[in-house]
C-alpha cells in the first residue's frame, strides 16, 4: 500500500470519531485502530510464495501517533448536546440563529436544533444567563454530550 494514502487514512481516523477501520487490497490488509488517545496502525501483508518477505512484513513494528492536545475545559456552565445528530443553529436555511454570542437566554429558550433520524429537535437552554461561546457549527454532525453553548 503507498505510503501517502496510509498516511491519509490514518489522519481521517484520527481526525474522525471512527474508533477503527480495516482495509483488505491486493497487496496487503491494514488495520487502524484508535484506542483511548492514540492512533495505532498494524500493516500485515497478504500471504506470499516468498516466506521470509512475508515473515518481515508481518513483523512489522506497531507506529503509534501522538495525541492531541486536549482542549481546555470552558468557563462557565456547559450545554451539551443530548443526542447524536446534526446541529442547527437556526430553524431554518437562512433563518435568524436562535442566539447568539451576547444573547440573554432564560430556562427552557430553544437555543438550537439537532437533526436525529430525520426529526427536528429542539434543544433548550438548561440555564438562565448569556451566551459566552457557541462551540457548534452549523450543519455539522454532534456526537452525545459535546459540548454546544457556554452560558453565564
Amino acid at each position: 500500500m503507498d505510503l501517502r494514502k496510509l498516511k491519509t487514512l490514518i489522519d481521517l481516523v484520527s481526525e474522525s470519531n471512527v474508533s477503527e477501520l480495516e482495509i483488505t487490497e491486493a497487496e496487503g490488509k491494514v488495520r487502524i485502530v484508535k484506542s483511548g488517545a492514540a492512533v495505532v496502525q498494524q500493516f500485515v501483508a497478504a500471504p506470499v510464495q516468498q516466506a521470509p518477505v512475508a515473515a518481515a512484513a508481518a513483523a512489522a513494528p506497531v507506529a503509534e501517533l501522538p495525541a492531541p492536545p486536549a482542549a481546555a475545559a470552558p468557563a462557565g456552565h456547559t450545554v451539551k448536546s443530548p443526542m447524536v445528530g446534526t446541529f442547527y443553529r437556526a430553524s431554518a436555511p437562512g433563518a435568524k440563529p436562535f442566539v447568539e454570542v451576547g444573547s440573554q437566554v432564560k430556562e427552557g429558550d430553544t437555543i438550537c436544533i439537532i437533526e436525529a433520524m430525520k426529526i427536528l429537535n429542539e434543544i433548550e437552554a438548561d440555564k438562565s444567563g448569556t451566551v459566552t461561546r457557541i462551540l457548534g457549527e452549523n450543519g455539522q454532525a454532534v456526537e452525545y454530550g459535546q459540548p454546544l453553548f457556554v452560558i453565564e
